[in-house]
């Protein structure tokens, strides 16, 4: 079996040697590049099979290389950043990125990181058909439907759900949750994320109580059910 593809964007050669060393002893083939224009171009002629890919460029921001991807390809993305704003973990999230790590970061975590996000991405790819779920969101009206009926959700519940309902069975933690959230909303945000996720489930039992719609994750997040 032919090792999995990475193309690893990083301008500081001490993290990106300690990166290559950790994913190359996981089986990994990995291509450094140091800049974006650099990654762009590669990206031109080959896809990799994943992309971790430093904010801070010499020439760009990851979000522009990330940006040309997206218009050509889905391939997994892992951001890197020594950035503390949390509008940079906003914006790399919905842009299409699949994860966000800060700087410093332990690479083990970083190589569960990959290899988890990797078999998300498998798994989409070879599922058939697509998943089809009784909860249906209406971005014009601002307002969730489940089995037909309208659900009375506070305005936090609703960003909420459509986090949760953009990607089924994918697992959310309670910072991506909150991240998701506050990227649509300019008041500040009630961070008791098991709070709202109490209240969602309360309103969606009240519809259809045999059925566990948001599934628990310890230590790890939430998911929508994925398959009913």
């Amino acid at each position: 079996m032919q090792p999995r593809r990475i193309l690893l964007v990083e301008d500081e050669r001490p993290i990106a040697e300690n990166i290559i060393f950790a994913l190359e002893q996981e089986r990994f083939a990995v291509h450094w590049v140091s800049t974006g224009g650099e990654a762009i171009q590669l990206l031109e002629s080959a896809l990799p099979d994943f992309l971790i890919l430093d904010i801070n460029l010499p020439d760009m921001t990851g979000f522009d290389v990330c940006r040309a991807l997206r218009k050509k390809a889905e391939t997994p993305v892992l951001f890197l950043s020594a950035r503390q704003e949390e509008i940079d973990r906003i914006v790399a999230l919905e842009i299409g990125g699949d994860d966000y790590l800060m700087k410093p970061f332990s690479l083990r975590e970083l190589s569960a990181r990959v290899k988890a996000i990797l078999r998300r991405s498998d798994a989409r790819t070879t599922e058939s058909p697509a998943p089809v779920t009784p909860l249906v969101i209406d971005d014009k009206r601002s307002r969730a439907e489940y089995f037909g009926e309208k659900l009375e959700l506070s305005k936090y519940e609703y960003f909420i759900l459509c986090t949760l309902a953009k990607r089924p069975g994918w697992v959310f933690s309670r910072d991506q949750l909150i991240d998701h959230a506050m990227g649509q909303m300019s008041a500040p945000f009630d961070r008791t994320i098991d709070a709202h996720i109490k209240s969602i489930r309360a309103k969606l039992r009240k519809i259809k109580p045999e059925i566990e719609a948001i599934e628990t994750h310890r230590g790890f997040g939430y998911s929508l059910r994925e398959y009913w």
